[in-house]
């Protein structure tokens, strides 16, 4: 094979392996937001559709980590989501939620004040009203195995294990590995590649 046929033969494959990655990403994001009606995606600047995007991520974030055996006392027992303060979302998430099923799990939707109480959920999306308490709340939950989900500046930094950010009027998210550990949580592969990943930071209380 010529030198000109071998350099045409690596582009056509390296823009193969491009839109194969391409596709694999597109197919992972609409995943994930499979539970968003059509049309809040491309509109999230305003704060309904912001919540409804949030709601399903919520939903669909738990396809993506494995929580330990010890977390459900049966294969049936269900798979709670939390809200910890004061709640954003209205009936949006509840509507998101409703006969929502995880593998063989029902998900079902508490709202806490009390963060000792948040040690029963699965995912505990903790509110902005709650966001200075949140050592007190990671003290609380401390050998829980409990995905924190916040929305306030620095909250994946601070220790939380995932956080929502706004970005050109759309929701993304930022994920704490070293927090995700620390609760004894696996995040999928796929989950981590559409996220900014992030540590603790140097010298941090966590480390």
């Amino acid at each position: 094979m010529s030198g000109g046929a071998t350099a045409r033969s690596d582009v056509s494959s390296g823009r193969t392996i491009r839109y194969a990655r391409l596709a694999f990403f597109c197919a992972l994001a609409a995943l994930l937001l499979s539970a968003i009606p059509r049309g809040v995606a491309e509109a999230q600047s305003n704060t309904a559709g912001e919540y409804e995007v949030k709601a399903a991520f919520l939903y669909n974030f738990a396809k993506f980590i494995e929580w330990p055996e010890s977390s459900f006392p049966d294969p049936q027992s269900p798979l709670t989501i939390c809200v910890l303060g004061s709640d954003p979302f209205g009936r949006t998430l509840d509507d998101a939620l409703q006969g929502k099923m995880i593998g063989n799990r029902p998900v079902t939707l508490e709202r806490f004040k009390n963060p000792a109480q948040a040690r029963q959920c699965h995912i505990a999306f903790v509110s902005s009203s709650e966001a200075r308490r949140l050592p007190e709340i990671q003290d609380q939950l401390r050998g829980a195995s409990v995905l924190l989900v916040g929305e306030s500046d620095g909250f994946a930094e601070a220790g939380g294990v995932l956080q929502f950010v706004l970005q050109d009027n759309r929701v993304r998210f930022v994920i704490n590995t070293d927090a995700a550990q620390r609760a004894d949580l696996k995040v999928s592969s796929k989950l981590l590649a559409l996220a900014e990943v992030i540590h603790d930071p140097p010298g941090g209380k966590h480390n």
